[in-house]
C-alpha cells in the first residue's frame, strides 16, 4: 500500500495507538528481541493498517531494561529510567524495520532527540505523518524519568486524537485476577477508570488510568497472541475488555 490516502475505515475508531510491553518482542527468548515475534506482531499492525486505520504503537522496554528494577538494584532511579528510554528506542526501530519489510511506511519519532537515528517529536509533524498514510512509532516515553511508556501512551493518544488505545497483553480482557494463576478470575466486559484504580487491577499504571478518565480516552484490552485479534477488536468482534467512564 502507497502513503496515498486510503478509503475510510468502517471499524470503530479511525485512527489508534496500540501500546504493547517490550516483554511481548522476546517471544521464548529470556531477553532481548525475538524476529520472528517482531514480525508476527507487524504483520498483525499491518492487516489493521491495510483496512485504513491511521495507527500510533508506543512499545516498552521491558526486554532489554527496566527503569524500576534497575533503581530497585541501587542504580540512580532517573539514570535507570533513561536507560530504559533508551530501550525503547532499540524496540521501534527493530518494529520499524518489519513494517518497512511488509511495504508498510513507519517513523520512529523520540521523545529524546537522537537526530542520526530517528526523528525529534514535534506534534504537528507526527499528526501529518498519520495523515499521509504512515505508521507512527513514538519512543523514549515521555523523555522525563518518573513516567512510564503506560503513561506516554495515553499522553501520545491525547496528542494524536485517537479515538482509543488498545493495549495488546498476554490475556484476553481485564480480570478480577491474574487468569494464569487463578483458574476462578472473571473476565470484564466494561470496566470503569476507577473501578481498575480501586481495585488495583494493573491494566496500566495509576498516571496513565487517570489521563485517560480525565480524557474520557475509552482503553481496549485484549490479547496480542490471537492471530488477527487487532483486527477483530477493531470490528467490534473477539474477545476483549473495554475501559471507559461509568
Amino acid at each position: 500500500m502507497t502513503e496515498a490516502a486510503k478509503t475510510p475505515s468502517p471499524l470503530l475508531y479511525p485512527r489508534v495507538l496500540l501500546k504493547i510491553s517490550g516483554e511481548a518482542l522476546m517471544g521464548d527468548q529470556g531477553f532481548g528481541l525475538h524476529p520472528p515475534t517482531v514480525q508476527r506482531i507487524a504483520d498483525e499492525v499491518k492487516a489493521v493498517y491495510d483496512l485504513g486505520v491511521e495507527i500510533c504503537l508506543v512499545i516498552g522496554g521491558g526486554n532489554i531494561f527496566r527503569g524500576l528494577q534497575g533503581s530497585a538494584q541501587g542504580m540512580e532511579r532517573a539514570s535507570a529510567d533513561y536507560m530504559g528510554m533508551l530501550a525503547t528506542v532499540m524496540n521501534a526501530l527493530g518494529m520499524q524495520s518489519a513494517l518497512e519489510d511488509l511495504g508498510v511506511h513507519a517513523r520512529v519519532i523520540s521523545a529524546i532527540p537522537m537526530d542520526q537515528i530517528c526523528e525529534p517529536y514535534i506534534r504537528r509533524r507526527a499528526v501529518r505523518h498519520l495523515e499521509k498514510g504512515r505508521i507512527v512509532i513514538f519512543a523514549a516515553g515521555t523523555g522525563n524519568p518518573y513516567f512510564t511508556t503506560d503513561t506516554a501512551a495515553a499522553l501520545r493518544a491525547m496528542e494524536m486524537n485517537c479515538g482509543a488505545i488498545m493495549k495488546g497483553t498476554q490475556v484476553d480482557g481485564v480480570y478480577t485476577a491474574d487468569p494464569k494463576l487463578d483458574p476462578d478470575a472473571k473476565r470484564y466486559e466494561r470496566i470503569t477508570y476507577d473501578e481498575v484504580l480501586i481495585k488495583n487491577l494493573k491494566v496500566m499504571d495509576a498516571s496513565a488510568i487517570a489521563l485517560a478518565r480525565d480524557n474520557n480516552l475509552p482503553l481496549i484490552v485484549f490479547s496480542l497472541h490471537s492471530p488477527g485479534g487487532f483486527a477483530e477488536v477493531l470490528s467490534g468482534r473477539g474477545k476483549f475488555t473495554i475501559v471507559e467512564q461509568s
